[in-house]
Order: C-alpha cells, then structure tokens, then sequence
C-alpha cells in the first residue's frame, strides 16, 4: 500500500471531490497542508487579508455556481474564531462550504498551548459536523465524511481541524481506489404529491412560494414549468429570486417587511393556498404569522423534515428534496392536462399583473444629492439580465431587492439570515473567482464597505474585476430607521469632516482614496444624471485593468426605506410617493398606472 503524509492524502480527496480553489491565510499550523496544496498543483489559492474574508469568499464560491463547495483554510487559533462568522452565514443559509484550521500538535492540546482553542467546540452551533482529527490514519475518512455530510439533506459547512503532527504523519492511503459517498436526499412520494395537488385543485387563488431550496437543488427549470402548466403564480423569497425571471407573466413579486413589493404582498392577501417549495418562512417573509396564514391553505416541502413545522403547521408537510418533489409536481400535472383536469388560472394571473402594474414604487428621482431610488433605476438600465448581484445587509440591501431586477438563478447572492457587515466585498471576490464570464456588480452602503475593505487589495493581487457601487449617506442607515422607534438617532452617524479631503463636505472616509491606495480604480459621482457614464466608464476600468472598481454614490443624508413598522405585511409603509405615471418608475417591468 502506498503511504502519504495525511496532509497530502486531504488535498488529494478535495481534488477528486471536486474542489479547484482555496481561499485563505498560512500560518504555522497549517503549512503542511499548504504545502501538499503548493504539491499537488490542482487547487488555486487565493489570499485573502483577513481569515473571516476568506470564509466569506468561499460562500461566494458556492454560491455562484452549481455543485461549488468553497474551502477557506486558516491556521490555529485566532484563524478558526475568526471565521466562525462565515460558517454561521454558510449555516444559516444552507451553503455548503469546507472550514480547514490547523491546530496546534495532540500532545499538547491540554496544555494551553500557543494558539491552542477547541476551534470544534467553538463551531459546533453553526456547522452540520465540526472535528477535530487526533489519528492521522482518519484524516481520509473524515474528508469523506465531510463531502458526504455538506452535500446530503439539507447542506452547510463543516469545519475539520488538524493538529500539526497529524496533518505531517505518514499513513497507508491508495488515492487510485477513492470513492465519495452517495449524498441522501428524501424524495417524495407519488401518494404526497397527488394528496398536494387536490389541496391545490380545491383552491381559487393559489400561489408557489419558492425558497432558496430550489435554487440550491437546481429546481428551477421544474419550477417554472409545473407554473405554466397550472397558471399558478410565484413568489420568489429573497433567497429564491431569479429562481423565476422577474419579468416572466406568473411572477407574482416579493412579500414580506422589507425586501418585499408592493403588488407582492396585495396579491398574498388576496391568496387562499401556497404551495411553499425549499422555503423556511423566516420572519421577515411572514410577518405576524395570524395575517399571515389567516384564510389559506398550506403546503410545505422542504428537504429538512424538522424544517416543517418550525415556524408554523402546515395543512401538508412534505420532506423531499426541491426537484425531486417538483419534478413530481409537473408529471403529475401533464397528466391530469391530458385528462383535461386542470382548473383555468389565467383570471388569477392576470389579477396579479393588473396589481405589478398599478403598484410600482418610484424610482425616478433627479434630486442632489441623490436619492438612492435612482441609484438602482440606473443600475437596471445599465447592467443586463447576466449580471451577479451581490449584497449583504441594511437599507441599500432592502431597497434593491425593492427596485432591481434579477431574471436568473443565482444572480441575486444575498447573505438571507445571518446578515454580517462586510460580508459583500470577500463573497464579491469568490462570485467572481467562480465565474468570470459573468459580470459582477456588488452593492454596500458604507458602513458594510468599511467593514472588510482591506479585501479589495485581494481583487488587485490577483487580477478579479467586478464593479463594486458604494451608496455612501455617512450613516448606519437601516440601525437609524430602527431607531426612530426609541425616538433617537445615536451613535449611528458616520459623519465628520475630513480634514485630508475637504471637498466631501462632512460624508467623512475618501472612499476614493482608500480603493486606488489598495491598488483598485474607483469613481466617484454626486449627481443622478453623472450615474449612467460612471457604471459605463465602471465597465471600462474593470475590463481593462482586470481590478475591482468602485463606484461611490453620494446619497442625500437620511432616507426611509418602505418597509413595515407592526409586523403586519399588508401595513408597509411608504415614505415617497408611488409611482402613477410611467416616467416615475421608467424601469418597471410593467407600466405604472394611476
């Protein structure tokens, strides 16, 4: 039997799993595995400036592109703690991302040693499976193991950590006979789908819910076939969008508080079923569960059974996979076609485009300093239905999920639940690693730009364009609007003159600066009408300096973003005035109506 060191035994495994890039930092007690990657030269590295921006770039990765697990590999200690934050993110949104931390050697992990943290027990909480490795002769298995676990049933991350002498121990390991797990997923039955499909039959305004599941599970292209065969509607949640095309006659918008339309939630107070497919009806979707569900009839499918039933109890719950169960949906909806069983729809779905088109909110705005709503109108004429959205949290996050268009899977790539500030720039940078044909366009407000900017040196090291717009009001925004509430607005202002750059006029950090010091391009524009030539002159300076580049955007001071103050989604409240003529929303995907 031929014998490797454990270290090099790992890399092998990840190679014949499927992984090509790594993002991370080296440290002493990981050089033996940075040494068997520098060996093996089939995995690309990418090095970030902080071990939290490194977990966040793998999200990226996988995020992006079907069947992607990122790696972000960090050293003992300090490396692993600090990208708990990503595994959290990658948990709490089903992303399946491998967390390698080195570990200080077995014999003194007692001891206090320097560097020394049960990083296994610390990430536990927010892992499917978090270890620490004391045999070298389990290294293989573990890997295996950790493949086979972040792809099975619902996916997430796992952390595996190896201490410095296992990871430099010879062990007996044939690469040549290496098999990955089958991955488990439930599928649901034919007696499931049909008793779901009489619920459905029975009801007159029905509407799909679909969740981030069918994104994740490559659904779909079932999804929108089993909508068109029945006429029923869609409402994409804010980790599905783009599983419909925005524009496509039965997308039927967003509901919710927040990153949520106006005509999407009429038309869910006007439904009596949903069919909720992949989708965890997290509160910000709900709301107050008695409007919520007052009146309707609920299916819930969903890969995780202990996800059915968390938040409320569902009329049916289904335990499938998101296109196995879809899948099923749509042969059992061709056949009752043929036998002429399906119910005509189209009053329903015309209703619902009726209400998109006379409940756009405005975007067209030509005040200065400007108003963010023309930001994202600008933003749809300027960049296509290819591009990668990419966000994290506050009010920028919320009103473009209000105001853009996302018309593909994958193209919106949002940390959903866990919502950490900085999160944009590092998963920008892993979006773009995993697809560079795509044209990426991040989007953060200040305070979340500031918070791991140092990463953008990342993208001019190793040459990653993407267009990063910067909406920057000097303000924790989103913390300010909550704040209105305690009659306050404290300790939220990121305003103050500076005295190295005086033309800001108070807006405080040089954004500019800052980018072309870490070696990125960026413009800077005060004005509505100077948008379109800065995202054109964007494209230019991305493409040919192949460095990330910075549009800042200075936005009047405070702005409101619409969103729910009681919890009640048919209650969300508008701070501007709608769109009534077709030249307030000039983007809309239907014309505004008075």
């Amino acid at each position: 039997m031929a014998r490797t060191t454990a270290a090099r035994a790992a890399v092998e495994i990840l190679v014949r799993e499927g992984v090509t890039e790594a993002f991370g930092v080296p440290g002493a007690a990981i050089n033996p595995f940075y040494a068997a990657m520098r060996a093996s030269g089939a995995v690309r590295h990418t090095l970030a400036r902080h071990v939290e921006g490194a977990s966040h770039m793998a999200e990226g990765y996988t995020r992006a592109v079907s069947g992607n697990i990122g790696l972000c590999v960090g050293t003992s200690g300090p490396a692993g703690t600090d990208m708990i934050t990503g595994l959290y993110s990658a948990w709490a949104d089903s992303v399946p991302i491998l967390c390698v931390t080195g570990q200080a050697p077995t014999t003194v992990l007692h001891k206090e040693d320097f560097q020394a943290v049960d990083i296994a027990s610390v990430a536990r909480p927010v892992t499917k499976w978090a270890v620490t490795v004391l045999e070298a002769a389990q290294v293989p298995g573990v890997f295996q193991q950790a493949f086979h676990v972040m792809r099975s049933g619902r996916p997430g991350p796992v952390l595996i950590d190896l201490p410095v002498d296992v990871q430099l121990a010879e062990i007996a390991w044939d690469p040549d006979v290496y098999q990955p797990l089958p991955v488990h997923r439930p599928v649901a039955s034919r007696a499931q789908i049909e008793k779901a499909f009489t619920l459905l039959d029975a009801a007159e305004r029905p509407l799909i819910v679909a969740g981030g599941g069918v994104v994740g599970a490559d659904a779909c292209e079932p999804l929108r076939e089993f909508a068109e065969l029945t006429g029923v509607p869609v409402v994409p949640t804010l980790m599905g969008w783009g599983a419909l095309p925005d524009d496509h006659d039965l997308n039927a918008g967003m509901v919710g508080l927040q990153t949520s339309h106006r005509f999407g939630n009429a038309t869910f107070l006007e439904s009596d079923f949903v069919l909720g497919v992949g989708n965890r009806w997290a509160n910000r979707h709900t709301g107050r569960l008695d409007v919520y569900t007052a009146g309707r009839t609920f299916v819930h499918v969903d890969v995780e059974p202990t996800q059915i039933g968390r938040i409320f109890a569902p009329d049916l719950g289904i335990a499938s996979d998101a296109r196995a169960a879809l899948e099923l949906f749509v042969a059992v909806a061709r056949e009752r076609k043929e036998r002429g069983g399906l119910r005509d729809r189209s009053a329903w779905a015309e209703a619902v485009q009726e209400r998109r088109a006379r409940m756009e909110r405005r975007t067209h705005f030509d005040d200065v300093p400007v108003k963010p709503q023309r930001v994202y109108q600008e933003m749809n004429k300027a960049f296509g239905p290819g591009t990668r959205y990419v966000t994290a949290i506050g009010n920028s996050q919320i009103a473009a999920a209000q105001m853009l268009h996302v018309h593909r899977p994958r193209h919106w790539i949002n940390c959903g639940q866990a919502g950490p500030l900085g999160w944009t720039l590092p998963a920008a940078l892993g979006v773009a690693r995993a697809d560079s044909s795509a044209p990426v366009v991040a989007l953060s407000g200040d305070y979340d730009f500031q918070f791991l900017i140092e990463e953008l040196a990342v993208g001019a090291q190793h040459r990653i364009p993407y267009i990063h717009v910067l909406l920057n009001n000097a303000y924790l925004g989103l913390i300010r609007q909550a704040q209105r509430a305690f009659a306050m607005d404290f300790e939220v202002n990121l305003e103050f003159e500076n005295v190295n750059a005086p033309e800001l006029g108070g807006y405080g950090v040089d954004h500019v600066k800052v980018a072309e010091g870490l070696g990125c391009k960026a413009i800077r524009v005060t004005e509505p009408t100077r948008l379109a030539p800065a995202f054109e002159e964007a494209k230019r300076l991305a493409a040919e300096f192949r460095v990330p580049v910075v549009v800042e955007v200075i936005l009047e001071r405070v702005t409101d973003v619409s969103m729910s103050v009681t919890n009640d989604i048919g209650a969300v409240v508008e701070f501007e005035e709608t769109a009534t003529e077709p030249w307030h929303a000039p983007t809309a995907l239907r014309t505004p109506k008075g």
